[in-house]
């Protein structure tokens, strides 16, 4: 896992919106990464829709929010357009964004053991550094902790 005060990789990456998301492009104002496992389920969506409906709170501290997880752009396109999320998913279907932050690891579901993506959000701030990593290990909330924490920051840098 990255850790706070480590500088954030870099990435680029496709977007549902038809564009695409460079995150060195958005130095000056803090961006939460949100790295979830899949589109279309039931915790994804839940955790997406609570991203979602804070999404007007987290634009005025002026803080950019990114859902990202291995789908790609069409899958993201379905799933955002079913449930109006108010942020961009990013396809990273090679894998590359979710290696350079150490979300991409082994999991256990019913005695299975597989690869995929594990649920875990990073507060990057306005230099391109770690502020926070919050383990989404409770869905419910898991937003609200990080929109708590990036008011905290902001506080913090004044």
């Amino acid at each position: 896992m990255l850790e706070i005060g480590q500088r954030a990789p870099d990435f680029t990456l496709p977007d549902d919106r038809g564009g695409s998301f460079k995150l060195s492009a958005h130095r000056g104002k803090p961006v939460v990464v949100e790295f979830y496992c899949e589109d279309g389920t039931e915790g994804c969506e839940i955790e997406n829709r609570e991203f979602s409906a804070l999404a007007p709170a987290f634009r005025e501290l002026g803080v950019e929010v990114v859902g990202i997880s291995p789908q790609d752009v069409d899958s993201h396109k379905k799933f955002a357009a079913k449930n109006k999320f108010a942020h961009p998913l990013l396809a990273d279907t090679e894998l590359t964004a979710n290696k350079a932050y150490d979300v991409w690891q082994q999991k256990k579901l019913w005695g299975r053991e597989y690869m995929g993506t594990i649920r875990v959000t990073y507060l990057v701030d306005a230099k391109g550094k770690i502020a926070g990593v919050f383990h989404a290990r409770r869905i419910k909330g898991h937003a609200q902790a990080v929109l708590d924490a990036a008011k905290a920051h902001l506080a913090d840098a004044r």
